[in-house]
């Protein structure tokens, strides 16, 4: 990933995060018992959650944590976890570990994990239903079609204007995504997206400053603006350019940075997503905030956002790991 940037010497200092910090420092470890760190996967962002599970794994083993890695390619194996292990660390993103299939397995099991339910990791891995809950619950997010066999593009009754942004219903990580500018454009990215998922969604392009707020626990944590000379912040920019910017603190009014977090939480409960995840949004120049999508399982590096943003409220990466585990005790 890119580099940081300190904007500044604002200091955060909130007694929600005292909270999370004093939690990490009370967890019995043994209590966890035996974990397993699922990591891999099948869909494209495999490699992304190969390093993730790495991370997590070392991390927790530094912390003493009876920690095993598990590279998980089948149903077979995660039913085998069953009387192995006690709980499991899930950092398999993208479809299939973040889209309710693994939790429906787990669930099956009776064995606690990571993160969001069956239910809300299904709704939070599809955009376009995401979008269709948020805009019914009156939040801000960015003006859209939904192409698909039953519902096919139409030039005729395209009222949306340009540029927008095609993308993949159900894919992670920028995957399948184009922003484009004419219709001829268009129809070829809607083809291209089609390449991924049988439903595509029509975005309206926001023009401004691209934020993302890390969700631990019901506590919004500090926001991070990213900054990217790719077109928007895709694949490339997010695990491969050098050059892209995540800046902290953020140059917002204290009001704003609030109604931003506000709106992150709101988004986040609406789903029903649940122990941590991470809101992306747009603010455009009239400083009103879209909300993009939810991520269930993000990135967990430690050049990852979520830890980025730990790291800013005094929670080291492996902490972070160990207060994610704990949450399964709740």
């Amino acid at each position: 990933m890119g580099g940081s940037q300190k904007n500044g010497a604002r200091v955060v200092n909130n007694s929600n995060y005292s909270t999370l910090e004093a939690r990490v420092k009370n967890y019995p470890v043994k209590s966890f018992g035996r974990v397993a760190v699922l990591m891999g996967g099948v869909a494209a962002e495999r490699e992304v959650s190969l390093r993730s599970g790495r991370q997590v794994f070392a991390a927790l083993k530094s912390k003493q944590v009876d920690v095993t890695l598990i590279d998980v390619t089948s149903v077979k194996q995660l039913i085998d976890l069953q009387g192995k292990f006690e709980r499991i660390f899930n950092v398999i993103h993208g479809r299939w570990g973040e889209d309710g299939a693994v939790q429906a397995v787990l669930d099956a099991i009776s064995m606690p994990y990571t993160g969001s339910d069956m239910a809300s990791s299904a709704l939070a891995m599809d955009k376009l239903r995401s979008k269709w809950l948020w805009q019914g619950a009156g939040l801000s997010t960015p003006e859209f079609i939904m192409v698909s066999e039953l519902n096919p593009f139409s030039k005729d009754s395209y009222t949306m204007g340009f540029p927008v942004i095609v993308k993949p219903v159900r894919e992670g990580s920028s995957i399948g995504m184009r922003k484009v500018d004419t219709f001829a454009e268009l129809e070829q990215a809607i083809e291209f997206a089609k390449q991924y998922d049988f439903e595509v969604l029509v975005e309206k392009w926001i023009e401004g400053r691209e934020f993302t707020c890390s969700i631990i626990d019901g506590i919004a944590l500090p926001l991070i603006e990213l900054k990217t000379s790719n077109i928007f912040y895709d694949f490339d920019a997010k695990y491969k350019s050098n050059a892209t910017k995540y800046i902290y603190p953020v140059d917002l009014d204290l009001d704003l940075e609030k109604k931003i977090k506000d709106l992150s939480l709101h988004a986040f409960n609406i789903i029903g997503a649940s122990d941590w995840g991470r809101v992306d949004l747009m603010l455009d120049e009239n400083n009103q905030p879209w909300l993009i999508e939810l991520n269930t399982v993000p990135g967990m590096t430690d050049q990852s956002l979520v830890p980025m943003a730990a790291e800013l409220i005094g929670i080291s990466f492996a902490s972070l790991t160990l207060l994610l585990v704990g949450l399964t005790l709740v």
